[in-house]
């Protein structure tokens, strides 16, 4: 038996898996944090650790909302590259800027990434908000 599935269906499953990854990374990145950084970095670097895992699985739970609903959402496919690319440049580079001093590196020039993402994710909702208002 042949199953035959639509672009659209791929693409919910794309955004949906995107999602989930981000929401599954979150809770593994955050046990990390809890656990193993909490000795290594300071009360400022464990909240601003904290700040990019609650974006993070904000977004993850956002996109696996925008999967299942792309019937309701016009610019699924936009909204869910902002939010996509958004989430990884701010919440990875203040992952790596916390961490820089335990990796023995510098990573001081992701500084101007993390408003970067924090602007594409700014501009997933209000792409979001046009939507819906258009519908």
């Amino acid at each position: 038996m042949y199953f035959s599935t639509s672009k659209t269906e791929n693409m919910n499953k794309n955004i949906m898996a995107w999602g989930a990854t981000f929401a599954l990374t979150a809770v593994i990145l955050g046990a990390f944090g809890a656990h193993a950084l909490k000795e290594l970095l300071s009360i400022n670097q464990l909240a601003s650790f904290e700040t990019g895992i609650r974006y993070q699985m904000f977004h993850g739970i956002v996109l696996l909302i925008i999967g299942i609903s792309t019937d309701k959402i016009n610019k699924t496919v936009i909204i869910s590259k902002l939010f996509t690319s958004g989430t990884i440049l701010f919440s990875f580079s203040i992952y790596l800027l916390n961490i820089q001093e335990l990796i023995g590196t510098s990573l001081s020039f992701l500084g101007p990434v993390t408003p970067i993402g924090g602007a594409l994710l700014i501009a997933g909702w209000f792409c979001l908000l046009l939507s819906l208002l258009k519908k």
